[in-house]
């Protein structure tokens, strides 16, 4: 189920200081002592625009196509075939989607309504069209698949009849997207939702373009130009995706829960400038002690949420995420209660890859 990996040092920081950064914000997000307590930014915007919550997902979903097109090209290089390579994906695909599904199983193990997609199920899928189109095309080949992937789901959107309602609707209950996931998940949705999955069927084709927009930042990288150079080229790039994002905005309001076309070109917009920004302190100036805690952390980001999901699974279980909360709650206002276990969450869920990385074990799905 998974490898035993040895640590590369000639590989970029800034790439697992930036998944390591991500997944850390993810785990904070996810675990307040008190979900009713969270501050504004710690909190998923309520369906239109966004919030700093809002960006963790997607910025995850795009730093992979940026490490794959880096991994696969240097594969290619030493002369894996097109077919290996696809397997290869395929097979791990197929583990992280197993693993997602666990993650939502356990601990009831009900066949008839564990949620059937989600978060690493919906990397899963990403992961493996991504791999499958960027292994048969070009460049250009990829960004038509992103035109195109914008295309159709804009048309079923638009276009995509809802019974009992007019097409076009973009609302919670009337759009397209929670049509298709109502009828055809059924009772497997998200538990919150019950009709419809923020990572539903439909919004993981946008899902798709984002991961195509990180394999877009990885030919950045793995150009001949200088580290300089290449800095400057993904700043360009976020600045005109971020534009563009809220230009769409006008037809197509920025929406999490949608996955629109603005919401993926404004996410990968700020992608693009983050990544250069972790670029340029951690690999052209050096300062790479800096970032140490998110680098140990993103070797293992996976293993990090997983056992950020099942500790989480078992805290409530037991009740000590109660305990817990509720003795801070004692001499601290009930907001800051919840921030401060979350808080403690993630340098536990530190503590974990830290001892991995002592170990010099990196596991990868």
């Amino acid at each position: 189920m998974a490898t035993l990996l040895v640590s590369n040092h000639n590989r970029l920081t800034a790439l697992d200081a930036f998944r390591g950064a991500t997944m850390a914000f993810m785990v904070l997000v996810n675990n307040p002592g008190n979900g009713d307590f969270s501050y504004a930014p710690l909190k998923h915007a309520d369906w239109d625009g966004w919030t700093p919550t809002d960006v963790v997902f997607p910025s995850f979903v795009w730093i992979v196509g940026v490490a794959l097109t880096l991994a696969l090209g240097k594969k290619l290089e030493a002369g894996k075939s097109l077919g290996q390579l696809l397997v290869q994906a395929a097979k791990r695909a197929a583990i992280i989607f197993f693993l997602g599904l666990l993650v939502y199983a356990v601990p009831h193990f009900d066949p008839a309504t564990f949620r059937i997609l989600g978060v690493l199920q919906r990397i899963a899928i990403c992961y493996l069209i991504t791999v499958a189109i960027y292994l048969y095309s070009t460049w250009r080949g990829q960004v038509a698949a992103i035109v195109a992937l914008f295309g159709i789901y804009t048309a079923l959107m638009f276009f995509g009849r809802v019974p009992g309602y007019a097409s076009g609707h973009l609302d919670m209950e009337r759009n397209f997207a929670h049509y298709v996931d109502k009828i055809i998940l059924g009772a497997h949705n998200y538990a919150n939702t019950k009709t419809w999955d923020p990572e539903g069927i439909v919004s993981t084709l946008p899902a798709i373009a984002s991961m195509l927009l990180g394999i877009m930042a990885g030919h950045i990288l793995a150009c001949k130009s200088s580290l300089t150079e290449k800095i400057k080229y993904l700043v360009l790039c976020g600045c005109a995706l971020f534009a563009l994002g809220y230009l769409a905005d006008f037809g197509m309001p920025i929406n999490k829960k949608l996955w629109s076309c603005s919401f993926v070109m404004v996410m990968a917009g700020i992608d693009f400038l983050l990544f250069a920004g972790f670029l340029w302190i951690a690999d052209l100036r050096g300062n790479r002690k800096i970032f140490a805690p998110f680098v140990i952390i993103g070797m293992n980001a996976i293993t990090v949420y997983l056992a950020s999901e099942f500790l989480d699974t078992a805290a409530s279980i037991f009740g000590w995420r109660d305990a817990i909360y509720t003795f801070f709650s004692r001499f601290l206002a009930p907001i800051d209660a919840s921030l401060l276990y979350a808080l403690l969450y993630v340098s536990l869920m530190y503590g974990i890859a830290w001892v991995l990385y002592q170990r010099r074990i990196f596991l990868r799905a």
